[in-house]
């Protein structure tokens, strides 16, 4: 199929949030097929192993046609031309997070221009949510139920219950 639209769109989802989840939905309309990749980095002490945010995201997402859950490691260029992505997808949810993305979009074009970024806005209901605010509130003993699926709630009270 010509002008098939292979989309990565790559993350900590350190924990998978549902504004993360809302992208990925949103993006199933745009993309013939979807990569939720989880990049690996060795500089961060991740909430949770790469295992098991694949295995959230692959529960969260399997009611979705052509979303596929993976890892990798290195430069996400190097990972979509492996993996014969034409488009990298962003999510946007303020102008502070446009003017980061516009500079690793403008750099990723530079590294491989046959990959472009699409920028997608986050729904209203989202535009706040970040997965550290969703770790701190969690560790301050506050309710994130509205803000994970309840999988990834579940997860998160049986593996920190004494951080709470």
């Amino acid at each position: 199929m010509p002008n098939r639209l292979i989309a990565i769109y790559p993350g900590s989802f350190d924990p998978l949030t549902n504004g993360h989840l809302d992208l990925i939905s949103r993006a199933t309309r745009v993309a013939d097929h979807l990569i939720v990749a989880i990049l690996k980095n060795s500089q961060k002490e991740p909430l949770f192993s790469t295992a098991d945010r694949e295995d959230m995201l692959r529960e969260a997402t399997a009611h979705l046609a052509d979303v596929e859950v993976d890892s990798f490691e290195g430069l996400l260029v190097d990972y979509a031309a492996k993996r014969s992505a034409n488009a990298i997808l962003r999510g946007i949810r303020a102008i502070s997070d446009y003017e980061i993305e516009l500079q690793m979009a403008l750099l990723n074009r530079r590294l491989r221009p046959q990959t472009e970024t699409i920028f997608l806005m986050a729904s209203e209901e989202y535009s706040f949510l970040s997965s550290r605010m969703v770790k701190e509130v969690f560790f301050l003993g506050g309710d994130v139920s509205p803000f994970v699926p309840a999988a990834v709630l579940k997860r998160m009270q049986s593996s920190f219950p004494k951080k709470r």
